[in-house]
């Protein structure tokens, strides 16, 4: 009885600390800016919800702990219980270090989970290690083609006008090809064959060639852009199509020409967290903010 009230005055407690946290997080987003006054009285009202909600659950907080009752005996802690009879000073502390390894392997526990299902769900095979169960010479496939298939590919594509790109070949007969989409971002697309082995994107204003296509921007913004064209790499890999899903790849890599233009589809703000909406959706190629996508 005692530890069920102890357990629903922690839970409590972790609820009004999450509460807290959110209302800072809600005072540092501040205002979207679009229609200063209606936006204003908007946010002061958001406001006012969660700092009542906030008492609320202080109010439910204190009477908590003041039902609870000192317990008549320790609480058992199993084996841990003999480690406050160390008598030395060193090995007292260990206690607080066992709870905190406990917590870190519980958290382990449950990313690997779900890092275990979100692996099954997608097939994650490269092209290094793809091959077919019979070895055999293949008249056209994603790494047997014409040299000049890429140029080709890429000049089928009907790019924005804000979209330019040219191809090199500085590893022999695999080709590089550097996107430009706008005055916002460079793309440096490295192929094997006709799949996307690589992807490096940097700002307008850095340089993108063959001596530097494995060095990260210095900008923040264009390095998650960098993740999330990966995962958009392997979205779309195919094997069975590849041209297809070089369209594919392009056109949803295009979808950035308005990076800093577009506001968030779910929270409808410009910046979060001091970043633009870096995620554009595989399907629908709208932007979304990476907290707000997750939500």
């Amino acid at each position: 009885m005692i530890m069920d009230k102890l357990n629903v005055t922690l839970t409590a407690v972790k609820n009004l600390r999450s509460n807290v946290r959110q209302c800072f997080e809600h005072l540092a987003d501040g205002t979207d800016g679009e229609g200063v006054e209606e936006s204003r009285n908007k946010f002061v009202h958001e406001f006012q919800e969660k700092y009542n909600n906030i008492n609320s659950q202080l109010r439910e907080v204190e009477q908590l702990i003041n039902g609870l009752q000192v317990p008549p005996t320790a609480y058992h802690l199993g084996n841990t219980t003999y480690l406050a009879q160390e008598t030395s000073q060193d090995r007292q502390a260990l206690y607080p270090q066992l709870v905190n390894s406990y917590k870190w392997i519980d958290k382990v526990h449950d990313h690997s989970f779900l890092a275990f299902n979100n692996l099954n769900q997608n097939t994650l095979r490269r092209s290094y290690n793809y091959c077919s169960q019979k070895r055999q010479r293949l008249p056209f496939s994603s790494f047997n083609n014409d040299p000049d298939h890429i140029e080709k590919l890429l000049s089928e594509i009907n790019y924005p006008t804000h979209t330019t790109y040219k191809v090199f070949r500085p590893f022999g007969s695999n080709a590089v090809a550097i996107v430009t989409i706008a005055n916002v971002l460079k793309a440096a697309i490295v192929f094997k064959g006709v799949l996307i082995e690589w992807v490096t994107v940097k700002g307008f204003d850095e340089q993108l060639d063959h001596d530097d296509l494995w060095a990260e921007s210095r900008y923040e913004v264009f390095r998650k852009v960098q993740e999330h064209t990966h995962s958009a790499m392997l979205h779309f890999y195919s094997p069975t199509l590849p041209d297809l899903a070089v369209k594919s790849y392009m056109t949803w890599l295009n979808s950035h020409y308005k990076l800093f233009l577009e506001p968030c589809k779910r929270c409808g703000k410009f910046i979060a967290n001091g970043l633009p909406p870096t995620r554009r959706d595989l399907r629908t190629l709208e932007p979304f903010h990476e907290e707000c996508r997750n939500c």
